[in-house]
């Protein structure tokens, strides 16, 4: 049952990134969401193909981060201005931040195996983050979201921001990772 969610998983991946790419081309690649929802299209593809700790690990880190993303954008996002309509039933939204999230988190929980507690998805996240400050403090780049805006909130409110982030990306791994 769990590749057969896969196989539909990887679906709904493929036309929410198509919606994507004709919208924004390459600048995708700047939003967690679309990262955190091309790690679930390889780690869908990867699960229906083989098996091992490495599909596990790819796994449970591509829940965690999808995990981050439906939340974040349902509980910061959506309030921010954003409209649960457009953001979480529409467009690219509907399938990155609802339906692949939604079905990705349930067969991981529920049908597979799992990998433990793990910090990586802290870490990349983390990693993310400051790369997405860093080109927000140059100059090179305005958001994608509004927490990574120093120029514009300053260095202590994004401090702010990148704590509460990493601490729910750090509970979101722990409660997953201790699933059994």
């Amino acid at each position: 049952m769990a590749k057969w969610i896969s196989l539909a998983v990887i679906l709904l991946e493929c036309r929410g990134l198509y919606i994507s790419i004709r919208a924004r081309k390459w600048k995708i690649l700047a939003f967690y969401t679309q990262l955190s929802n091309l790690c679930a299209l390889g780690a869908s593809i990867a699960f229906v193909l083989s098996e091992g700790t490495w599909v596990t690990v790819l796994r449970y880190l591509s829940v965690c981060m999808l995990t981050m993303t439906f939340l974040v954008t349902l509980f910061v996002l959506v309030p921010m201005g954003g409209g649960f309509r457009k953001l979480m039933l529409s467009g690219n939204g509907l399938y990155h931040h609802t339906l692949c999230p939604l079905l990705s988190v349930s067969s991981y929980i529920f049908l597979e195996p799992h990998a433990g507690f793990l910090i990586l998805p802290a870490v990349i996240t983390l990693v993310y983050g400051l790369f997405m400050i860093w080109l927000n403090w140059l100059g090179r780049y305005d958001g994608p979201y509004p927490f990574f805006r120093i120029r514009r909130q300053g260095i202590a409110l994004t401090a702010v921001w990148v704590g509460v982030l990493l601490s729910l990306i750090t509970g979101i791994s722990a409660m997953i990772g201790m699933i059994r």
